[in-house]
């Protein structure tokens, strides 16, 4: 890794820890930094990696909201089994599936993911007009729902910090920042048993994480305490542009390029 390699990663992940503290889908900006860098057949190295270097951030942007999650220690407890579970299953999926297949789905991946960011302001805005309360007692519905984002998210994760936001949109909870506080949580927790799996099979490039990591935290921490000042709206229409641009390179990369 060059000077200038190593400066293209970090800015990146300094870049996905911020989108991630406001907006989520910091994934689709690091994800394809490293596997420019690791090449056609680095798709799950770049996986692993990514989601070594961007899990320091998630610590940086709670910490931004530390204020707007208190008191929130039981609704966490509750979602913390199927986040963990949800997680170490989708992580054990990516070497168990090959590298070939890894690949093969990533274009669909993170186009859906691009689909979901684009349709988000609307599903937001539907769940803003339900009249509900700050309900906080999860039912089986929910925990099931939310054992199914985490298996996503193990697996690959751009667009979990939504699915997870609707879910605590329909239990009735309102402030914004604090739902930010707690999707990060729970994102922690899911990458966190990720992680495990990843070192354990091989997957990480440990420079390459260390280095991003680094500008992950900053970038996390900088976006939640900023994240007032910012129109949510303009940080999503730029993720969706990054989004769709990965989405053409990666199905092209992996659909179009000659055998």
């Amino acid at each position: 890794m060059t000077v200038t390699e190593g400066a293209i990663l970090a800015a990146a992940a300094a870049a996905a820890g911020a989108v991630n503290s406001v907006a989520g889908g910091g994934t689709l900006i690091s994800f394809p930094a490293l596997h420019h860098q690791f090449g056609p057949l680095g798709a799950q190295y770049a996986n692993a990696t990514s989601t070594v270097a961007l899990w320091p951030g998630t610590w940086g942007a709670m910490a931004g909201y530390r204020k707007e999650m208190e008191g929130s220690g039981p609704l966490l407890r509750r979602f913390a089994l199927p986040c963990l579970l949800g997680g170490g299953l989708g992580a054990w999926l990516v070497p168990v599936s090959g590298e070939r297949v890894f690949a093969l789905l990533v274009p669909w991946l993170i186009l859906g993911a691009t689909v979901l960011f684009a349709f988000s302001g609307r599903i937001a805005r539907r769940l803003e007009a339900r009249d509900a309360g700050e309900a906080e007692r999860p039912g089986p519905a929910i925990l099931l729902y939310q054992f199914g984002v985490s298996v996503y998210g193990g697996y690959f994760g751009a667009g979990i910090g939504i699915l997870m936001l609707a879910a605590l949109s329909f239990m009735g909870m309102r402030d914004i920042h604090r739902m930010n506080g707690v999707k990060m949580f729970l994102g922690m927790l899911i990458n966190a048993v990720a992680i495990a799996v990843f070192v354990s099979c091989g997957l990480v490039r440990w420079p390459e994480a260390a280095v991003m990591a680094v500008a992950a935290v900053g970038g996390g921490f900088l976006g939640a305490s900023l994240s007032r000042s910012f129109s949510r709206e303009s940080i999503r229409s730029f993720v969706i542009g990054v989004g769709c641009v990965v989405a053409g390179m990666e199905f092209w990369q992996a659909y179009g390029r000659p055998v």
